[in-house]
Parts: C-alpha cells; structure tokens; sequence
C-alpha cells in the first residue's frame, strides 16, 4: 500500500488528512505520517468507541504541544521516525 498511498501525495508538500483513526493507521503503517494533531472538545459520554481503532505505540508518538480555542484544545504529536 505504501506505494499507492504515496503516489497520491504531492512530492514536498503537507497533507491534511481528517478522518478516523483507521485513515491515521493506514499513514502510520505506511511511514507516510509525520504529525497528529487531536482537538479535543469538552463532551464526556459513559461510553462509546475509542478514539483510534487501535493503539498506536509504534512508534511512540510525542507530545509536541498543545493550545487552546475557546472551549476546545489541541493535542500536537510528532510521530518519530523508526
């Protein structure tokens, strides 16, 4: 996939992909993804999916930052190069 995946790519520019975490574990297992950025909003529910469809510990991504729009915060992860 990683080939078909990077065709699509634009050659030295960003890409910004909103979806579900499947989407972001299609990237990460491609090596293709470089930053996360999670906004967070203030609902709590009693339950309900994760987040992501599964863990992504490999490899670990890293808090890089994190901001604040009015009631709502931004997560910023770099994911490291293996």
């Amino acid at each position: 996939m990683h080939a078909e995946v990077a065709a699509l790519l634009p050659e030295g520019k960003d890409l910004w992909l909103v979806g579900g975490g499947e989407l972001v574990g299609m990237f990460l297992d491609a090596g293709l993804l470089d930053e996360v950025h999670l906004g967070v909003a203030p609902v709590f529910l009693g339950g309900g999916a994760p987040l992501l469809p599964r863990r992504l510990v490999t490899p670990p991504l890293e808090l890089v930052g994190c901001s604040r729009a009015g009631s709502f915060v931004q997560l910023d992860y770099r994911v490291p190069r293996a």
